[in-house]
């Protein structure tokens, strides 16, 4: 009696648990550019941080705490509503209104270490995304922050960046408003007497925090945007003529 031959229909499949690839990339790429070590300058400024320790304002984890969420306001409903509306102008190929929001971006920046932070890391990131992940888009910014005809604010730079690699809005938001806490919390393990487990605390509190902030800012126009929190330009001001020199000012 001869055996029948098995074909491939015979064999049942065997059920398998995978991410998609596309996900897999995304969040590999999403990790890389919200690292700390990603290489565009931001942990050599502390935002204010550098004063309001020396000054005694942020002197412990709360008052840390309530420095960093005063901080990632200013950003969210100035930086993180522009950079919604260049992220859009990306996916819709909207040159002239990506210029818009990266004007609206330096027009937000009280003080002059606002502007050099945000201008200096937009063009190393800009330079960066040319090597690292070329886009038509990025090789125009670049070109035209060179020439002076686009500030490229760090927001703006990275609104486009991130959507040339992939990665969704909520995604790009919250790399954003991380950046800005790790920032000064990267600051903080230097000059605050906080150790690692009061600055991971904070970072993890924040994020349901920043959940509900993207909620609110995501309909939100230009008109809307508002960048007024005086203790935080005063701390960035008095850096700019004081003796701290751990931080750039």
């Amino acid at each position: 009696m001869q055996c029948p031959t098995a074909t491939t229909e015979d064999i049942p499949s065997i059920p398998t648990k995978t991410t998609p690839m596309p996900m897999i990339t995304a969040t590999m790429r999403l990790l890389e550019m919200s690292d700390s070590q990603f290489p565009v300058g931001n942990f050599s400024f502390s935002n204010g941080l550098e004063t309001a320790s020396h000054e005694h304002i942020v002197h412990d984890a709360a008052t840390l705490a309530s420095y960093v969420r005063a901080a990632t306001i200013q950003s969210i409903y100035s930086d993180g509503i522009a950079s919604l509306h260049a992220y859009r102008a990306a996916e819709r190929g909207d040159y002239d209104d990506i210029k818009r929001a990266d004007t609206e971006v330096i027009l937000c920046k009280m003080n002059d270490e606002a502007r050099q932070m945000v201008l200096r890391m937009g063009k190393k990131l800009a330079e960066l995304a040319v090597h690292v992940a070329p886009s038509p888009l990025v090789e125009r910014m670049l070109a035209d922050i060179n020439s002076g005809d686009i500030h490229g604010t760090y927001p703006i730079v990275q609104a486009v960046v991130m959507h040339a690699a992939g990665i969704s809005e909520s995604d790009m938001f919250t790399s954003q408003a991380f950046g800005v806490a790790n920032m000064i919390l990267g600051a903080a393990l230097r000059c605050v007497r906080v150790s690692h487990y009061d600055t991971q605390k904070i970072l993890y509190d924040l994020a349901p925090v920043l959940e509900k902030d993207y909620e609110a800012i995501r309909a939100l126009d230009y008109d809307d945007m508002r960048a007024f929190v005086p203790g935080i330009d005063l701390m960035a001001s008095l850096h700019e003529k004081g003796e701290m020199r751990m931080f750039m000012n």
